[in-house]
């Protein structure tokens, strides 16, 4: 048995939960960060679906991303 699947060895992971203000913050964050590409790509191809595949990709991006610091 190796030191990494050792039930005692895994980290708790308490204080790295993100508060729910944090949390809200990312998601908006991802969102704008989403919707400037997503203008950015429509403009440049004028095809106007870029939008919401970069609204998409910013939500994601935002729901995973590292919590923005206080």
């Amino acid at each position: 048995m190796s030191k990494s699947s050792r039930p005692g060895n895994r980290p708790t992971g308490k204080g790295e939960e993100p508060t729910p203000e944090q949390r809200r913050k990312q998601i908006f964050l991802g969102l704008a960060v989403g919707a400037v590409m997503g203008l950015v790509l429509g403009f440049f191809t004028q095809f106007w679906l870029w939008l919401p595949a970069g609204l998409a990709v910013g939500l994601a991006t935002g729901a995973i991303m590292k919590p923005p610091a206080n």
